[in-house]
Parts: structure tokens; C-alpha cells; sequence
């Protein structure tokens, strides 16, 4: 169902909110994951937390409530605790930080002046939600590396779906609800590409002293409640026999603070747990080759050997 590499010890020596980190490349289902942890008692689903800065400050985009950013009072709360208010200068601080050590490249030697200031922030906001858990779905395996290097309570969730699968959702045109302006579109090559570094990325997390778990959205799909049971319970969170926010294939989703993300962070009410196998007929034989010769070592890796693994 999913596997967990955990390292010798794991202790939190300045945090005190306990991150489940979502990992992954887009389009993978963190988002729908994202959704359904946080409905568990005590975890605050706060989105991708990485993104915050520039769309949620700067440009003051809409949190998942449906509020700007600026107008949303759980996030308002947490900027006044954690940094005595949200600025423009903080947001731009960060952003310059993130610029520097952020970045996927540098996970192998991810040491460097600014990286504590870096962290701190995120540590800073984590603490000031007032949470027992919260869930970060930032994605990047960078960011989490600089989490656990500065010694942060995360768990990373990395979750991986059929790169072919991904590489078809990234190429179809998706309007954003914000602003009903298209989302970032990338053709098959380079989001295959993107899907190898970012999964080979995390790959090296449980090296760096991290406590990673991998979740395929397939599996997740094909047995909801049970996947997620069992996952809470891995990650020590509260999770009885059964979710009463899951029934089934349905499930129930109450509103969230989630600051980016897919368009489903907006929705609340009843969902259906279904997977996207539109690929299958709807990526061409030429692309569904280039994507399967990209991805070939990690994709047998994780199980995507045929047609809709």
C-alpha cells in the first residue's frame, strides 16, 4: 500500500507543531490528499505554504476560504503571531532567501549561510497556526531537506502517480479560479523530466535523516478508506477504524485555509474518489514514448509497468 523509510532517530529540537510535508510534481493528487488529512481531528491543512510569500502576501490572491488572502483571519492571526503582521518586505526577504537555498540542485550540499533564516521563517508560521499537525503541500524536496536540516518536526508523504498519467494532466489547458487565467502548462518531455528529478529528489530525503513515507495516488484511489486509515495511523495521527468523512468512493470536505494549490482547495461539500485514467486514450503514442523513455528507472519502480497500473 505504501512503504516508509524512517531514519534512526528523529527529534524536534525547535519546533513545536509537528509538519506532514506532501511531496511530489504536480498533478500527482497532493492536493486531494491535502484535503482529506486535514478533515482528521487536530491537522490544519495550510496548502503550499512555499507559494505564500509571493501569491499570498504580494499578490494577495484568495486563501481557500474564499477570501483574499489579506482578508482572511486565520491567516491574519498567523502572520500578527508569527512576524508581527504580514509586509512586503518580509515577503520579498523570504522569497530572496528561498532564491538562494532553495533549490533542487543544491539538495546533495544543501548547507549555506542563509539556510537557518530561511527555515526559521517557515518554523515561525508552522508554530504560529497553533496546531498539533499541520500539512504542508509545497511539493519541492528542496524545501523539505532545508526543513529537516534545521532540525523541523516533518514527516514527508511522497506521493507519486503514473508519469504518463501526469504528464497528460500538466498539457491540458485548466483555468485557474482565482483569476480564470490558464495554469502553467509544460509539454510531455518536460514534465517528464521534472517528474524524475523531483521523485529521484526525494528518493534522497531518508539519506538526509528524514522519515519519509510513499503513497501512490493509484492505490489511494482504488481503496480510499482504508489507504488513508492506514496512512494517519503511520503518520501518528488520530484515525479510529473509520473516517466518518469518507464513505466509500464519496467523501465530505468542510472548508480550508489552504494559501495555493489546485483549483480543489476551493471546494467544500461532497467529493468523488475517483483516479483520472484519461491518459490511457488521451496522450498521443509519440508523447506516452518520449514520457516512458524519460521516467523508465523510477517509473518501474514504483509499479508503472502497464497500461493503468
Amino acid at each position: 500500500m505504501f512503504t516508509t523509510r524512517k531514519p534512526d532517530s528523529v527529534t524536534d529540537r525547535a519546533s513545536t507543531t509537528r509538519v506532514i510535508y506532501l511531496g511530489g510534481l504536480g498533478r500527482s493528487g497532493t492536493t486531494l490528499l491535502e484535503r482529506l488529512l486535514g478533515e482528521l481531528p487536530g491537522v490544519v491543512a495550510l496548502g503550499e505554504v512555499v507559494h505564500l510569500w509571493e501569491r499570498g502576501v504580494l499578490a494577495e490572491e484568495l486563501c481557500g476560504c474564499g477570501v483574499p488572502f489579506p482578508a482572511c483571519a486565520f491567516w491574519r492571526q498567523v502572520g500578527e503571531r508569527a512576524f508581527g503582521g504580514w509586509s512586503r518586505r518580509l515577503a520579498e526577504r523570504v522569497l530572496a532567501l528561498r532564491y538562494r537555498v532553495d533549490r533542487t540542485r543544491r539538495i546533495a550540499r544543501i548547507a549555506h549561510p542563509d539556510l537557518a533564516e530561511y527555515a526559521r521563517a517557515y518554523r515561525l508560521l508552522y508554530d504560529a497556526t497553533d496546531a498539533q499537525v499541520v500539512i504542508d503541500s509545497s511539493k519541492h524536496a528542496s524545501l523539505a531537506c532545508c526543513l529537516v536540516t534545521c532540525g523541523v518536526d516533518v514527516r514527508v508523504v511522497h506521493v507519486v502517480r503514473d508519469p504518463r498519467a501526469v504528464a497528460h494532466s500538466w498539457d491540458r489547458t485548466v483555468a485557474r479560479p482565482e483569476d480564470g487565467r490558464p495554469m502553467t502548462r509544460w509539454g510531455p518531455a518536460r514534465t517528464a523530466l521534472h517528474w524524475t528529478a523531483q521523485n529521484a529528489a526525494l528518493e534522497l530525503l531518508a539519506r538526509r535523516g528524514a522519515w519519509v513515507t510513499t503513497v501512490r495516488y493509484e492505490d489511494l484511489l482504488a481503496d480510499p478508506g482504508p489507504t488513508l486509515t492506514a496512512l494517519a495511523r503511520e503518520l501518528g495521527l488520530a484515525a479510529g477504524p473509520e473516517l466518518p468523512f469518507v464513505d466509500g468512493r464519496t467523501a465530505w470536505l468542510g472548508p480550508s485555509h489552504t494559501v495555493s494549490g489546485n483549483p480543489m482547495r476551493f471546494h467544500v461539500g461532497r467529493v468523488e474518489l475517483r483516479r483520472d485514467d484519461s491518459w490511457a486514450t488521451g496522450l498521443g503514442d509519440g508523447d506516452r514514448r518520449v514520457v516512458n523513455t524519460l521516467t523508465w528507472p523510477l517509473r518501474v519502480r514504483y509499479g508503472y509497468w502497464g497500461v493503468a497500473a
